[in-house]
């Protein structure tokens, strides 16, 4: 044991969940330290679907062109049969969150814009070929015991010291092993042959899902010229067959005019998995992404359900190292993921059974399908990708004054500003993600509101000044909370708002309602305030007269630590 290096979260796999949680943690100015067993980043094929969520977060990292570039957006996805007569078509047009609901990208390309992006951190430090081999946990720290491998010297064990660790080290996870937690689910014995080529020979854009009853396939177009084909294999079909050239190309036959002209990037072989695990946190060590929870490639939530874990656990871990929070903060970690993890767990198992349908169920598959698609309803259900679950946290950082504290005005109110049908529990917005239009502001027109609000907490008011619903005492807690005061108006009277509210004791970030988006999310919604957490959550909305008492109700919410004056 001959180095000791201190930090404050080591991040166990260099993986896209840990090299975006050290991209947003080195962000918000945290020491961090990266551990990969490898000696540079896995190269083979992966993820194909980056949704906007995610995107939000590389907004949030500061890394859009870096990464975008290694993207297509819109990502249209058609079921076909094998017949090639389209079930369904996945075209959602939304742009909500500020960009593109599916977007195509290289995986390993978009993995080394994220390693890159650490070298604007001073506080960041990443080292290949340091395998995690023990943890031991003490009051106030962690202590790893990684075995250093490095080309032309003997390994050699060493000591790091850590506040917190983060395992983010894939489905075999030693982290998660070593809290001893289940990791329970399914492992459908299907195996998927994945087969990535240069120079794509088709040239299509956008993705196929064969359901095809004779072999079920993908087809799908990437950036840089890249198809990617997936072929699943039958149970008699060992594994060796992916090396297999004549094999490979029987399977591309029916799929491109001469498979012996294509230059094959690489194969490998995947077994698809539906499992979670027991707890994502024990004490000071927590995992994410693949240590936590495994799904099935179908709808591409593999890679983005570690990116949310990512961006849920960083600004919370940074709440508790700036010591404005208690460490039962991140209990709310697991309380906030797990569910939504869960529900897409069983999303992409069963798009799975639907895409391995036997012939008599297929044939019923389809003509299902034919009717659906005439029923508009139905049909835009697929076509705007309603059926994907969105996130929505009834429980953690969030407080729903309408539907906790009955009788309150906020709830009275609520049921005369919306129609009976639309009754408040109904179309609360706490616990959801807000929507992120483009806005203007005295430094710019067209800009997205992430950008103008900075990614931290904001408190927003609908054409007022937070500042002025607020005690003196609240707005030291503002203060120390480092939270932005917003105030959101329509366009034509933001000339009025900045020479009123810009100027005042306390700064105000005065937003033009662009296009009308922001107006329109408040009509819809019988409240005037929100409280928006930094991964971009309603963490709580109200009357602008309950503004003080809700703002209470946040920070104990979050195990909010004042320091004494």
């Amino acid at each position: 044991m001959n180095s000791t290096v201190d930090t404050d979260v080591l991040v166990i796999g260099a993986g896209p969940v840990g090299l975006t949680l050290a991209n947003l943690l080195g962000g918000y100015k945290q020491r961090v330290t990266v551990v990969e067993a490898r000696g540079e980043l896995i190269d083979y094929p992966r993820g194909v679907g980056l949704d906007d969520e995610s995107f939000r977060t590389v907004q949030t990292m500061g890394l859009v062109d870096e990464i975008g570039r290694h993207t297509v957006p819109h990502h249209i996805m058609r079921l076909v049969n094998g017949k090639g007569q389209v079930l369904v078509t996945n075209d959602p047009a939304t742009e909500e969150f500020g960009w593109p609901r599916k977007s195509g990208f290289v995986q390993p390309l978009v993995d080394r814009e994220l390693l890159a992006g650490l070298d604007r951190f001073d506080t960041v430090d990443v080292r290949f070929r340091h395998q995690l081999e023990d943890l031991t946990e003490a009051d106030d720290h962690v202590v790893a015991t990684v075995r250093v491998d490095g080309p032309g010297e003997d390994s050699a064990l060493r000591r790091l010291k850590a506040r917190y660790v983060v395992g983010c080290e894939g489905g075999r996870s030693f982290t998660r092993n070593w809290m001893g937690v289940g990791f329970e689910g399914k492992s459908p014995s299907t195996r998927w042959l994945v087969i990535d080529v240069d120079n794509d020979p088709l040239g299509t854009p956008n993705v196929y899902l064969g359901a095809d009853p004779k072999r079920p396939y993908v087809s799908i177009g990437l950036p840089h010229a890249i198809r990617r084909w997936e072929f699943m294999l039958f149970d008699h079909e060992p594994a060796e067959l992916a090396d297999d050239p004549s094999f490979m190309a029987r399977l591309l036959a029916d799929h491109v005019p001469d498979p012996s002209r294509l230059d094959v990037i690489g194969q490998r072989v995947f077994t698809h998995h539906g499992r979670i695990a027991g707890s994502f946190r024990k004490g000071r060590v927590l995992i994410a992404g693949d240590a936590a929870h495994l799904m099935p490639v179908w709808l591409g939530q593999g890679w983005n359900s570690g990116i949310r874990d990512a961006t849920n656990l960083a600004w919370k871990l940074t709440s508790v190292l700036r010591g404005q929070a208690s460490p039962a903060l991140l209990d709310t970690y697991d309380v906030e993921r797990r569910n939504h993890a869960q529900a897409m767990i069983d999303l992409n198992l069963t798009a799975g059974s639907i895409m391995k349908s036997h012939r008599r169920a297929a044939a019923v598959r389809d003509a299902a399908a034919a009717v659906l698609n005439l029923v508009p309803s139905a049909k835009s259900y697929f076509t705007d990708m309603r059926f994907k679950p969105m996130p929505r946290y009834d429980r953690g950082v969030v407080v729903d004054v309408t539907r906790r504290t009955p009788g309150r005005a906020a709830e009275r109110i609520a049921r005369s500003l919306l129609p009976i049908v639309d009754a408040p529990d109904d179309r609360s917005p706490v616990g959801t993600q807000f929507i992120q239009p483009r806005v203007n502001t005295q430094d710019g027109t067209g800009l997205l509101l992430d950008d103008v609000l900075g990614p931290w907490w904001t408190i927003a008011a609908w054409g007022n000044s937070p500042a002025r619903l607020l005690s003196p005492d609240d707005l030291e807690r503002v203060r120390e909370l480092g939270a932005t005061l917003a105030c959101f108006v329509p366009e034509r009277q933001r000339a009025w708002a900045e020479k009123e509210y810009t100027d005042a004791p306390v700064p105000v970030v005065v937003v033009g309602d662009a296009d009308g988006s922001l107006k329109r999310w408040f009509d819809d919604r019988p409240v005037g305030v929100l409280f928006l957490r930094p991964d971009r959550f309603v963490a709580a909305a109200c009357l602008a007269q309950e503004a003080d008492a809700t703002l209470i109700s946040v920070l104990t919410a979050m195990s909010f630590t004042q320091r004494e004056v």
